[in-house]
């Protein structure tokens, strides 16, 4: 059996960090996709090829406890761990391990903030299942996924797997038994422009940065957590109703609390400043910061905000908004 799965990227609009505290947020899917191509095999080997992340040319096979790398290279990325461990999660829920050879393929750089390392997970899990005869809903994809992400990363939040996993616009909470998601009928193409500077830091290492001062300095913390849920509720409605000016300028404040918290970074600032003053409504950083990428809300086409963008040297990207969520490509 072969099968090609998808799944898209994200955009965090609101919320990222505090969502992982109990405070809602939001995100949208986006159309730039990660590919999983996953034929079953006979025997137990688990091989894996991820050719374009980061770093190309990664092969390496698990045969049991053993690792066999086969590269030129002589870092390993950070993105096989959630492959791997797609595959560990997904057989224990299917109750059987089966050899596979999976190739992924990313129209998104890994660690930009665009949700790319829960893509690499969930279209794992959809491809990895059906290639070993079993169908999973999108629901059951979300959970291993999210258990995928908090093994890999110690803390997690459900936002990107449920995203990722669904589709279209969510508004997400969670606690620690429950996870709130509701889709959101937005009526209009917001005019977001995604500008990405390299990651100086790992998502892993942002989040547990996050919660050691939030720990030490509880009473400061959580005021700008409670602050970031308050900007996220009054940001649905604008978002609801199409207006952009009140939109963008709560989109600057939350990067602002973002900044406060510590997750920006003198680059992700400047870029942010550079999008706001050739004319966006507004502009934050999206992810889990330290680097990555920063959305900007443009008036009309942006082509001036967008230039100014690039000439700063930002790689800068267009997509879509409200993609499908994961998906079966094709089976043969």
């Amino acid at each position: 059996m072969k099968v090609l799965a998808s799944a898209p990227g994200k955009v965090t609009l609101f919320g990222e960090h505090a969502v992982v505290y109990g405070y809602p947020a939001l995100v949208v899917a986006i159309e730039r996709r990660v590919y999983a191509f996953a034929e079953s095999r006979e025997d137990n080997v688990i091989k894996i090829s991820a050719k374009d992340l980061r770093v190309p040319g990664i092969v390496i096979s698990y045969i049991g406890s053993e690792v066999v790398l086969e590269t030129d290279y002589g870092m390993v990325l950070p993105a096989i761990a959630y492959i791997n461990k797609a595959i560990e999660l997904t057989s224990k829920y299917l109750g059987s391990r089966k050899g596979v050879n999976i190739e992924i393929k990313s129209e998104m750089p890994v660690g930009a903030g665009l949700g790319t390392s829960a893509a690499v997970a969930i279209s794992t899990i959809a491809a990895y299942a059906v290639a070993n005869g079993h169908s999973l809903d999108k629901e059951e994809i979300a959970r291993i996924g999210w258990e995928v992400e908090k093994e890999v990363q110690g803390i997690a939040s459900p936002m990107d797997t449920s995203i990722t996993s669904l589709g279209g616009y969510l508004r997400i909470k969670y606690g620690k038994s429950t996870v709130e998601r509701a889709r959101l009928n937005v009526g209009t193409e917001l005019p977001l422009i995604i500008g990405y500077v390299e990651r100086e830091a790992k998502t892993k290492d942002m989040v547990a940065m996050v919660r050691e001062r939030l720990e030490r300095y509880p009473d400061i913390y959580s005021d700008i957590m409670k602050l970031i849920g308050q900007v996220v509720s009054r940001a649905e409605g604008s978002l609801l109703s199409g207006d952009l000016s009140e939109l963008g300028f709560l989109m600057n404040l939350n990067h602002s609390l973002l900044d406060a918290l510590g997750v920006s970074t003198r680059r992700l600032n400047e870029l942010v400043n550079v999008a706001r003053d050739s004319g966006a409504y507004g502009a934050k950083l999206t992810g889990a910061g330290g680097g990555g990428c920063v959305i900007a809300l443009v008036p009309e086409k942006g082509e001036v905000v967008e230039t100014a963008m690039r000439l700063h040297g930002s790689m800068v990207m267009r997509t879509k908004l409200g993609a499908e969520g994961v998906r079966i490509e094709r089976t043969e």
